[in-house]
């Protein structure tokens, strides 16, 4: 993927909130360069903005714990005007060292707004990096540093901060310092408080607009649905219909990436994540995708297979901005 030179490889970087500068700070590791630290991310967005100006618009959805902006973007046929549409939104990053997730989101961006045909009659909007601050953290020595959580405090998992079944069930932390905690209440976090008030922004009139969604994660490729709190199959607000949605799309969506479908519980129980709030509190089909894995340790992707990792989820991405007018009409289904 095509990364724009606009900083060097050092960098000085601002304290938060002090005004004052600390050490000069590194960025990905050389051999890495092809990613995209938060600056750039930035950069990529407005300068596709400037590209396709009638079709991306660059908007930040808030401030970060340490005060960055959350950065995301519309891509649409006219940008300029709020269209009674179906929506779907893409978030990456929620996890720092998940970088390779940065990458697809970005690429997403870049290929709609490249070619408005396969996004007709929709908007699609995406955020590259939900946890901008434990991404710096992450690469800031120049070496990786295998962070998860955000900065605030000890840390918290954002993936265990969202409102739904938080902290039910024994699928995270209350420890602080804990790769899974999930912080002091649902929603603590300020990065998963700022998705949410996008979401819940784009209920208009009684309808939400955003129909499709997928948190993209590393490693273990997969493709995920509801719920994550529990191993049943159904639960409440999760009915056999639904599933066969889900199921459906699911299965259709691996056999165009080669990734395994699976309920999300399947990998391990998980409560208080995004997928679940996606789909209980505001009815949008929710999936959660885990990309390849690379290095020593599985989550460091290198940067030769950028390309090759991403581009693999064109065709699933596709499907659901196919469907996105009636996610059930996969499975046979009408929508009113």
């Amino acid at each position: 993927m095509f990364k724009p030179l606009i900083l060097a490889t050092t960098v000085l970087l601002g304290l938060f909130g002090t005004g004052t500068a600390q050490a000069a700070v590194r960025d990905f590791p050389t051999s890495d360069a092809a990613y995209h630290n938060h600056a750039e991310i930035t950069q990529t967005l407005n300068d596709l903005q400037t590209k396709y100006p009638t079709m991306v618009k660059p908007f930040s959805l808030g401030k970060s714990f340490q005060g960055r902006d959350i950065m995301a973007a519309k891509i649409s046929a006219d940008v300029t005007v709020d269209k009674d549409q179906p929506e779907l939104l893409f978030i990456c990053n929620q996890h720092a060292r998940e970088h390779i997730t940065t990458e697809m989101c970005l690429r997403i961006a870049q290929r709609y707004a490249s070619t408005p045909s396969l996004i007709t009659g929709r908007a699609v909007y995406v955020v590259p990096t939900v946890n901008p601050d434990g991404k710096e953290y992450d690469i800031a020595t120049g070496s990786y540093r295998m962070k998860r959580t955000n900065m605030q405090g000890a840390g918290t998992d954002l993936n265990r901060n969202w409102g739904y079944q938080w902290a039910c069930c024994g699928g995270s932390s209350s420890s602080p310092g804990d790769e899974t905690y999930h912080g002091t209440g649902a929603f603590s976090a300020p990065e998963t408080a700022a998705v949410k008030n996008f979401v819940t922004s784009r209920k208009i009139g009684g309808k939400q607009r955003i129909t499709q969604f997928i948190d993209f994660h590393n490693y273990g490729q997969l493709v995920m649905w509801p719920y994550s709190y529990t191993q049943a199959d159904t639960a409440p607000g999760l009915t056999a219909e639904d599933l066969l949605v889900y199921t459906t799309t699911g299965r259709q969506m691996a056999q165009k990436n080669g990734y395994t479908p699976e309920q999300a519980s399947d990998l391990y129980i998980t409560d208080g994540d995004v997928m679940d709030w996606m789909w209980h509190d505001n009815h949008i089909y929710a999936y959660a995708f885990e990309m390849i894995g690379g290095g020593a340790n599985g989550f460091y992707v290198p940067a030769s297979q950028i390309e090759s990792a991403t581009r693999v989820n064109d065709g699933p991405t596709d499907l659901l901005v196919q469907y996105a007018d009636c996610p059930p009409r996969i499975a046979g289904k009408t929508c009113t």
